[in-house]
């Protein structure tokens, strides 16, 4: 029974229920890492624009060391998730049952890695903090493109046979999340303003 189930979540062939479940695993997985590599180096590593923005902010500030770091950990995470499309194509060429387990494997040994590396990172952290950070990079780049892989870039669809328009909904998600602290703030200051006048 745990067999098929796992063959169901990882395997070539899976149902919407079993996408659902194995990405909400993976977001736990990738929140958790996330969230101890920051407590570990002080730096979130699964947010490329934040880290770009990072760049941009360094470099007007003429801080090159850390404009290098930023190149460093982008550059992990486009290493990591081309790592990953070549594991999956990969296996997809070969018409693996496993096709999608492979990212999975290096990512646990990524994580194994990590987790050894930070009992080192107090003896020198000039040298391991940036390396832990890269490692990171890596594992988050590695498993965005596998979510990517295994949803089939169904974003990237929608683009292809609506276009631009196919962005509306997204951004009404976005308004509908938005909205009603927007909402309560316009009263407030509606309110304000009639008991000025």
């Amino acid at each position: 029974m745990p067999a098929q189930y796992f063959r169901s979540l990882t395997g070539k062939h899976r149902s919407t229920s079993a996408n659902r479940q194995l990405g909400f695993s993976l977001a736990f997985v990738a929140g958790a890492t996330n969230a101890g590599g920051f407590l570990a180096v002080r730096q979130y590593t699964s947010h490329m624009s934040g880290i770009v923005s990072a760049i941009a902010d360094q470099a007007a500030l003429g801080d090159l060391r850390l404009v290098l770091a930023g190149i460093g950990s982008l550059a992990s995470f486009l290493v990591g998730a081309g790592c990953s499309a070549v594991l999956v194509n990969w296996g997809r060429r070969r018409s693996l049952q496993s096709q999608y387990v492979l990212p999975l494997v290096v990512e646990a040994a990524m994580l194994l890695l990590f987790g050894l590396l930070g009992s080192h990172l107090a003896l020198g952290e000039a040298f391991f903090v940036p390396l832990t950070v890269i490692l990171l990079c890596f594992i988050m780049g590695l498993q965005n493109a596998m979510i990517t892989k295994l949803s089939g870039a169904d974003g990237a669809i929608g683009f292809k046979h609506v276009g631009y328009v196919s962005t509306v909904p997204l951004a009404g998600a976005l308004v509908t999340l938005a909205i009603v602290p927007v909402v309560d703030d316009l009263l407030t200051c509606l309110c304000r303003f009639e008991r000025r006048h």
